[in-house]
């Protein structure tokens, strides 16, 4: 495992001032190092732009992608396309500060940073709280549990003709 992540150790001491970009391939195997299974397959790419300047680095990550999640609604596993930006500035001194989400300070004799976290973070929030299948929007999904679903369904007062107007009043909502 320490392999894997020393992948994500940027050095920065070598590095010149200036712009320099690293490339990340982000799989199942990077998101099993912080015990994460909720995507069946996953596939995205990290760009990261990495600013080294006299007092402070500036990186500016975009990952864009695909991860393979269940839906939420019928549990059918579907491609979920995922793009996200992460903007953070890392400044020296003499606190080793891990609490703001966009600056970072590191003691003045570090030399390298861990990318990592911030990756996982960046991708696992880039995920929706609801996951829908794309085939449950455009009712091209054939499923058993969407076909139970609509036997649940509440339906017309048999004996007044006329439906529930609790059940219109939520249909107001959509």
């Amino acid at each position: 495992m320490m392999e894997k992540i020393s992948a994500f150790l940027i050095p920065f001491v070598g590095l010149k001032k200036g712009l320099h970009h690293f490339e990340f391939n982000i799989n199942n195997e990077f998101f099993e190092i912080y015990n994460f299974f909720d995507f069946k397959k996953s596939d995205v790419k990290v760009h990261l732009a990495f600013e080294k300047k006299v007092n402070m680095l500036k990186l500016d990550f975009n990952a864009s992608g695909k991860v393979t999640v269940p839906c939420d609604v019928t549990n059918e596993f579907f491609d979920l396309s995922i793009e996200s930006d992460f903007n953070l500035i890392v400044k020296f001194g003499e606190i080793d500060n891990y609490n703001d989400d966009e600056l970072l300070i590191l003691p003045h004799d570090s030399y390298q940073i861990d990318v990592a976290p911030y990756i996982y973070e960046m991708t696992v929030l880039s995920i929706p709280a609801k996951k829908v299948h794309p085939g449950i929007e455009n009712g091209t999904l054939k499923s058993e549990i969407l076909e139970k679903l609509k036997n649940l369904e509440p339906r017309e007062n048999p004996l007044s003709g006329q439906t529930d107007p609790r059940w219109d009043k939520l249909k107001d909502l959509l």
